[in-house]
């Protein structure tokens, strides 16, 4: 049980400081705002779906799973 303790302390002190950087950064650079994502704007409404980012967030992730199963 103590070392669950650890590695969700070492998690959590991960996020801080990725939230931090991403935070002092300004984001993740372009990624939000990709050829495809959906962005439309009428009068005072706006609808945003980022699908190109989607499916990339979704490649990466499921790399790095087939990764570190292996």
């Amino acid at each position: 049980m103590q070392d669950l303790g650890k590695v969700l302390f070492i998690l959590g002190c991960v996020l801080v400081v990725a939230g931090a950087i991403l935070w002092k950064t300004g984001g993740l650079g372009g990624l939000g705002q990709l050829p495809g994502d959906i962005f439309v704007r009428k009068g005072n409404s706006t609808f945003y779906f980022p699908v190109v980012t989607c499916i990339i967030i979704s490649v990466v992730l499921s790399l790095l799973s087939w990764f570190f199963r292996r």
